[in-house]
């Protein structure tokens, strides 16, 4: 019931209220962002959703218009270069996801579930085929976000998605919620220069 009605229910309630509430924030990062840097405001990625279909998620820009385009952070040579003055506040505090609030009420994200990959992250894509992770509706934040993030390594990061699948509930999702704010206010997790950044520190001493 959960799975196939209200889960669904709750994400178009949420993404409404957030909508209403977050109306000032928005602005206001609207306006950072016009003032840093030229560019647009939003930033369009394909992204691999639900049965491995594909649609654009929305961002709030935080790199140079010059960027290197559809390709990970963390696969940037010196990530730091491309990204605004306004980007690593809005990185920092994960500001810049804001706008998939947008994603959640089309339909094509929920609030909590895997993060959805690159189209062309074909390692990670396949590794969550193991878990079944690419069979739900991707989400603004998941299990693997509250634990470790971009210092996750692809093999651990699809097993941690996989296991979200396997306890996917209402209450599952609201840990992973309150898990969520818990990170962010630490800031833990966010590595600029990304994937598997903890295993590379470890491999490097």
């Amino acid at each position: 019931m959960y799975k196939t009605f209200g889960k669904r229910l709750i994400d178009i309630v949420l993404s409404i209220v957030g909508i209403v509430v977050l109306s000032p924030v928005l602005l206001i990062v609207v306006a950072a962002i016009k003032l840093d840097s030229p560019g647009p405001v939003l930033f369009r990625q394909k992204r691999v959703g639900i049965g491995k279909s594909h649609f654009n998620i929305l961002k709030f820009r935080t790199m140079r218009i010059d960027t290197p385009k559809d390709c990970p952070t963390h696969l940037l040579e010196n990530p730091q270069q491309w990204i605004t003055r306004v980007g690593r506040v809005l990185r920092k505090t994960s500001l810049d996801e804001l706008p998939q609030i947008f994603n959640i009420f089309m339909g094509q994200m929920s609030v909590i579930g895997p993060r959805p990959a690159l189209w062309n992250q074909y390692d990670l894509i396949e590794e969550r085929d193991k878990y079944g992770a690419n069979d739900v509706l991707p989400g603004l934040t998941g299990w693997a976000q509250i634990n470790g993030r971009d210092e996750l390594p692809i093999d651990v990061k699809a097993k941690l998605d996989g296991e979200y699948v396997q306890r996917m509930s209402f209450g599952f999702d609201v840990k992973c919620f309150f898990g969520t704010i818990t990170s962010v206010l630490k800031h833990q997790g966010v590595v600029e220069g990304g994937t598997g950044a903890m295993k590379k520190e470890e491999e490097d001493r």
